[in-house]
């Protein structure tokens, strides 16, 4: 399913922006990617999206920006008296290329150190960062709910398309063996004529039972029903379920299979071909249902 989920916030001394898409999948790839410095959090980033996400591609970009204050930098003295005692001596062999102001000095590389940079660790912050990267998470799966009650909607739609169609299957379903019966009845009276002999009822009556046997599709259509069923009960559970969707999909397939083999005849086989367009049109959906 797709998605989109922000968050940001500013806490001490540090700003934090998190964006999180989702794209469709029938597995779940978390990419992480976090500012620089703060790539030993980035496990503990997937985790979260692996513990709120069942499936999808899922990218995540975390900026985190330090907010700095006078107090995080220091002067070295020792490097500035390094670079006055090197420009006093070249002044001295050659007079005319002036002094240079504390501004000039302290732009120079080494001047002015950042305290504290080298000994902040980037978990000390995770703390401030896991919360803004739940509040992603969690926008995120507000714009999934939202895809995903639309896409409810399309597959009781077609769940309903499959059942009216059952139906018809099922009304149909006594009407083919009555017509076997009469194409038998007239066959053999067709073969019989200049006979003595006239055909049999039971003759027929057999016939017809072995035709009706292999062609019964009763069991099918309760075993379809059932799916049918199920998966609507399965959708309105509040539980992740798209890998039980999509085995109830396989076997309503299968089950449209059978009664388009065994039937043999036109309007169930259109019947059929309906059935199979809806279950496929599920079926592409089920692929990327949490």
């Amino acid at each position: 399913m797709t998605g989109f989920g922000e968050a940001r916030c500013q806490y001490e001394g540090l700003a934090v922006g998190v964006e999180v898409r989702s794209i469709n999948n029938r597995f779940l790839k978390v990419n992480v990617r976090a500012s620089d410095g703060f790539g030993s959090i980035e496990p503990l980033i997937e985790s979260l999206v692996r513990a709120s996400v069942k499936r999808g591609t899922i990218q995540v970009a975390v900026r985190i920006e330090r907010l700095h204050s006078p107090d995080d930098y220091r002067i070295n003295a020792a490097v500035v008296a390094g670079y006055r005692r090197q420009i006093a001596a070249m002044t001295a062999a050659d007079p005319t290329l002036g002094s240079a102001s504390l501004d000039a000095l302290l732009a120079l590389p080494g001047a002015v150190e950042e305290i504290g940079a080298l000994a902040h660790r980037a978990s000390d912050d995770w703390p401030a960062i896991e919360t803004v990267v739940v509040e992603a998470l969690r926008a995120l799966a507000v714009m999934r709910a939202n895809e995903g009650r639309a896409m409810e909607a399309n597959l009781r739609e077609n769940l309903a398309t499959i059942a009216t169609a059952v139906s018809e299957v099922e009304r149909r379903a006594p009407l083919v063996v009555e017509a076997y019966r009469a194409r038998i009845e007239e066959r053999l009276n067709k073969l019989m004529a200049g006979f003595e002999r006239a055909v049999e009822p039971s003759d027929i009556v057999r016939e017809v039972g072995l035709m009706a046997e292999r062609a019964d599709i009763s069991e099918e259509i309760v075993r379809l029903r059932s799916h049918v069923e199920q998966f609507l009960a399965t959708i309105d559970l509040p539980e992740s379920a798209g890998r039980k969707l999509e085995f109830l999909t396989q076997e309503m397939f299968r089950e449209a299979n059978t009664i388009g083999s065994k039937a043999g005849d036109l309007d169930i086989s259109r019947h059929v071909i309906e059935i199979k367009a809806a279950i496929e049109r599920i079926r592409e959906m089920v692929q990327n249902v949490e």
